[in-house]
């Protein structure tokens, strides 16, 4: 697929964390009244957020918070324990402020949206910000792709319109169906074997997981000739919530805003995002490791590692936003602590 009209802003170079920045902030670390190393990645954070802030003293003030939603044909071959409902019934929930993610995000005063990309069963809430491409993608187990290139266009651009010009971005997902969509994207980008990144997702039991594993080893052998570039791989496999995801992570890096990427499925697009536009990876930090099986080797495969790991598989965002509490008490460790010198303690030559 050839990045033009729409999709021609994929290509654009997002900025480098500010060299100058970070070496200010290294001189701090080795300053300040503890001994070098000592506060282990938490240093590595401040000087990470020093770089993309441009400024030895960086802050985390402006949080933006955006939950993806959408439905996947894939789940009609009963991929999942919950039906396709239940994406429409979280969406509303969403701005209804009942889930799990809008009781984090409260607590860290983000600006909080949810974005409907198409639902099965149709959903309407003032607060929910309506992207609808189609009710659903279609079920790329049976030959046909998951979107059109269109759709694609559509969904990529409406992650696009959600970036701001916040100190950090978080983007959630909710959509039944989705790691079925984001275990195919890793086995495709990473030729990896497909048992070993397929997970239960909503807790499937040992006979629908091996359904599964089948219909995505399908798929992949269905779609061979057309998984040659990750753009193809988001269009054959992925979800409208993950291609939005996707444009978001672009978007985000390329306004110098950094983003903590949550789990399994945001994950999947942080991988298409680095494979689409490599500048975009500095900017992407990974929040914890997702309890669903093949999180840990997607991240390998990566070479990346997450902040956190407390079992989680939730989506919605809120691993990342629980690892915001961290990074937070990392910038105030370095902006805050007293220097040697301050201190009056001497240091030895």
């Amino acid at each position: 697929m050839i990045m033009t009209g729409e999709l021609s802003w994929l290509d654009k170079p997002a900025p480098i964390p500010e060299q100058s920045a970070r070496t200010a902030a290294i001189a701090r670390q080795k300053q300040l009244i503890k001994p070098q190393g000592a506060l282990g990645r938490l240093e590595n954070i401040a000087i990470d957020f020093a770089g993309f802030q441009g400024r030895e003293n960086p802050q985390l003030d402006n949080l933006s918070v955006r939950v993806f939603g959408a439905d996947h044909g894939i789940a009609a071959r009963g991929t999942s324990r919950f039906p396709q409902a239940v994406t429409s019934v979280m969406l509303k929930l969403f701005c209804e402020g009942g889930a799990a993610i809008n009781v984090l995000s409260r607590e860290q005063n983000a600006d909080f949206a949810a974005i409907n990309l198409g639902c099965v069963v149709p959903v309407e809430h003032p607060d929910l910000i309506d992207e609808v491409i189609a009710p659903s993608t279609a079920d790329f187990s049976r030959g046909n792709p998951a979107m059109t290139q269109t759709q694609l266009a559509l969904a990529l651009n409406a992650g696009r319109r959600q970036s701001t010009d916040a100190d950090c971005f978080i983007g959630g997902d909710m959509g039944i169906g989705n790691t079925t969509s984001a275990a195919a994207i890793f086995a495709a980008l990473f030729e990896l074997e497909v048992a070993e990144i397929t997970g239960r997702g909503t807790g499937i039991d040992d006979a629908v997981l091996a359904r599964k594993v089948e219909l995505i080893e399908s798929a992949l052998e269905q779609h061979q000739a057309a998984l040659r570039s990750p753009l193809t791989i988001l269009q054959t496999l992925g979800g409208f919530e993950i291609a939005a995801l996707t444009g978001a992570f672009i978007a985000s890096a390329q306004r110098g805003v950094p983003v903590l990427v949550d789990g399994f499925m945001a994950t999947a697009a942080a991988a298409i995002a680095g494979a689409i536009n490599p500048s975009v990876k500095p900017w992407l930090l990974y929040a914890h490791l997702s309890d669903e099986a093949g999180h840990q080797l997607a991240l390998e495969c990566m070479g990346v590692k997450p902040l956190l790991s407390f079992n989680m598989r939730l989506g919605e965002g809120t691993g990342a936003v629980l690892a915001i509490s961290i990074i937070k008490q990392a910038l105030n460790l370095h902006n805050k602590m007293f220097t040697f010198s301050e201190a009056g303690v001497p240091v030895a030559d």
